[in-house]
């Protein structure tokens, strides 16, 4: 299998390398042979995020450049789940970790390659810690820990003080056999994840190195933040969701494509597969024309096709354009057109003895503060309905006006709009 010698190189540039084990073992592992690699989700939610996404989009970059990644889903770590600085986790039952190890796995799979001679594969840590006793597990793995290095690590350090179980306090033990199970099945010999999982990384390779006496590789990717220091992963709604059913591709691509200026070329570098010179000529025409917000259009046009596909895509970007009066709204998917004003802020309005005026509409879609002022947004002509200007502020809305048989498209002048769904 080729290898890429310039793999280390790229993934320095890009930002990727926040820690790493020792770099020039690892430079010359990844120019000597297919490495084979694992990275982890635990099933601690139905769905995949952001700062998922890193690792997801990491793993690729190294079975492209050679390397033979393994996809762990801890069917058994999800039943604990990572330790946390705010306070301890509620554990979710049996049946609900089974189901979202089922749930997540599906989500990986079209991200990487499962054929060919360097092919993805997946594995669940349930299938070896299963069937191990406790007695085992302390005598076997237990016994490599010493407590004072454990009560060293930072997030135990800070649940201290106001209590940590001893169930997430022994988290690092079963992550850190994931990777000797793994180095003794499959001769896995690198593992990568967020930094904040960096106390488990090496701990995970120590006890391979302790328990076999070789030598194994980690790096940690740094933690995505905003410009002022606060973690990326969030939207209005919540978490930046990779399942459509839980954030909609319009809502995704929309995410993206309102980045900070700052920022944009750091993203363009860790979620894109641009190459160098692409994305460093992209920054120097943001540099020159930000206002034109090139740079963030190609990332969220890059991002959203990866997670969800050219269609999703092409959907996202032309329900923005309809809504802000630039295309069709009938053209639209309903369900694309419904996330779409959902995300704008909807208003619902009953059918009532009829349908409502375009002023009643304006004025219950908080776009008028009232009817006199609702009358003279369409008297100015800023009043549109579906992209149509409104000339007649007491006329009733025609049912053939209603996309998908319910929803109105509200918008006053270039900027402000809203949906409605008539009910």
């Amino acid at each position: 299998m080729t290898v890429d010698p310039t793999l280390l190189d790229d993934l320095a540039w890009r930002g990727l390398l926040a820690h790493t084990t020792d770099l020039d073992a690892l430079r010359e592992a990844f120019s000597s042979r297919s490495v084979r690699y694992y990275v982890g989700f635990d099933p601690t939610a139905p769905s995949l995020h952001m700062g998922h996404l890193v690792q997801v989009m990491t793993a690729r970059r190294l079975q492209e450049a050679g390397h033979t990644p393994y996809l762990l889903v801890g069917g058994a770590t999800g039943m604990i789940g990572d330790p946390r600085d705010s306070g301890e986790r509620t554990l979710n039952t049996a049946d609900t970790v089974v189901e979202w190890t089922a749930r997540v796995r599906a989500q990986l799979e079209p991200f990487l390659s499962f054929d060919g001679d360097n092919a993805a594969t997946m594995v669940n840590n349930a299938d070896w810690t299963r069937e191990m006793s406790v007695i085992d597990f302390l005598r076997d793995v237990g016994k490599h820990f010493p407590v004072n290095r454990m009560l060293a690590r930072d997030t135990v350090k800070r649940r201290l003080e106001s209590g940590i179980s001893y169930t997430e306090f022994s988290y690092v033990l079963l992550q850190s056999m994931d990777f000797l199970e793994l180095h003794r099945r499959h001769g896995v010999e690198l593992q990568f994840g967020g930094s904040d999982q960096w106390g488990n990384l090496t701990a995970g390779a120590e006890l391979v190195r302790r328990t076999t006496g070789e030598h194994v590789h980690a790096f940690g990717t740094p933690l995505m933040t905003k410009a002022d220091g606060t973690k990326y992963g969030k939207t209005e709604g919540g978490a930046l969701w990779l399942d459509p059913t839980m954030l909609s591709p319009y809502a995704f691509h929309q995410f993206w494509l309102n980045v900070e200026d700052e920022k944009v070329g750091e993203l363009l570098r860790v979620f894109t597969f641009l190459s160098r010179e692409e994305i460093e000529a992209l920054e120097a025409r943001h540099l020159e024309k930000p206002f034109a917000r090139e740079a963030q259009k190609t990332l969220a046009d890059a991002v959203t096709t990866f997670v969800h596909g050219a269609e999703e895509t092409e959907q996202a970007k032309a329900a923005a354009a309809a809504l802000f009066g630039g295309g069709d709204l009938a053209s639209l998917a309903p369900a694309t057109l419904a996330a779409a004003l959902r995300e704008a802020g909807t208003t619902t309005v009953p059918r009532g003895d009829g349908l409502p005026t375009a002023s009643d509409l304006l004025v219950a879609s908080g776009l008028a503060r009232s009817r006199g002022e609702a009358r003279r947004t369409v008297a100015e002509g800023g009043a549109y309905v579906n992209n149509e200007r409104v000339t007649d502020a007491d006329a009733a809305v025609a049912e053939s006006d209603l996309i998908d048989g319910a929803w109105l498209v509200l918008r006053r002048g270039k900027k402000k709009f809203a949906g409605v769904e008539v009910r």
